[in-house]
């Protein structure tokens, strides 16, 4: 039996489900796989919207869910709201994820379905996922792990499927942007995405700007880190992040990778 197969039987047995929907690459193959397998009506995606999550990924998720046909709801988080969160602890993850799943577990049983999904795979195992306590906690399943799919199965399914999000860069909640123990506050967040769509808009594929209190730490892929060489490409990008209140802008020569603020933790 192939993974899709595999991943086709897992969500038959699962009966009504709610899938957590970030609109990214993982979650909008699963929503699109548990909308072919399971019956109309049997498929609620829920997409969280809080001062962690961008403007732009709202956009998308809305935009497919809305092509895709199935029954789209959104909620509100108020992770900011929890000095456990806020504190950003190395677990500050699982304060996110318990804030999020404990409201799709009251939808889901609300509304009568049987499981809340979310959109892991094989890869994010290879991290530091405190997160995935929470999915313990509120009896979370995650059938991409379960039927064995990493993000290159992810990436290369969706192309088959023709998904506009086969492609997408990677996304991660602004959270994750701050070092471990350093503030979380909406003031510095909306500056971090204010940067992050400068940047993308000069053409860079991926971007994050990691901020080190009042510096700004550039990671783009490594193909991008070219770019950096240009005067008038430095010049724009430094003159726009000062104004929004970076005092020092730096360039990762390691370039972009996933969740490079765990690294201290190794």
């Amino acid at each position: 039996m192939d993974k899709i197969e595999a991943l086709k039987e897992i969500l038959k047995k699962m009966g009504r489900v709610v899938v957590a929907f970030s609109g990214g690459v993982d979650s909008s193959f699963l929503l699109k796989m548990a909308k072919d397998t399971l019956q109309d009506g049997n498929v609620l995606a829920v997409t969280a919207v809080s001062e962690t999550y961008t403007g732009a990924e709202l956009k998308q998720a809305k935009r497919f869910a809305k092509k895709l046909g199935v029954r789209h709801k959104i909620i509100f988080t108020n992770e900011l709201k929890n000095k456990n969160f806020t504190k950003n602890p190395i677990n500050r993850c699982y304060y996110c994820k318990k804030e999020l799943f404990s409201k799709l577990a009251k939808i889901a049983k609300k509304l009568d379905f049987d499981c809340v999904l979310d959109a892991s795979n094989m890869d994010d195992r290879k991290d530091y996922r405190p997160g995935s306590r929470a999915k313990k906690e509120f009896k979370v399943r995650s059938p991409l792990i379960e039927a064995s799919f990493s993000k290159h199965d992810i990436r290369s399914y969706s192309t088959k499927l023709k998904l506009e999000t086969a492609m997408l860069p990677s996304m991660a909640c602004l959270a994750s942007r701050f070092p471990y123990g350093e503030k979380i506050n909406k003031k510095v967040l909306i500056k971090i995405e204010a940067a992050e769509d400068f940047i993308k808009k000069l053409g860079a594929s991926q971007v994050r700007v990691r901020c080190h209190n009042n510096i700004a730490r550039i990671e783009v892929e490594k193909e991008d880190i070219k770019r950096f060489v240009n005067k008038k490409f430095c010049d724009k990008i430094t003159k726009r992040l000062k104004q929004l209140g970076f005092k020092y802008i730096t360039l990762d020569l390691e370039g972009y990778r996933t969740g490079s603020l765990n690294e201290v933790l190794k």
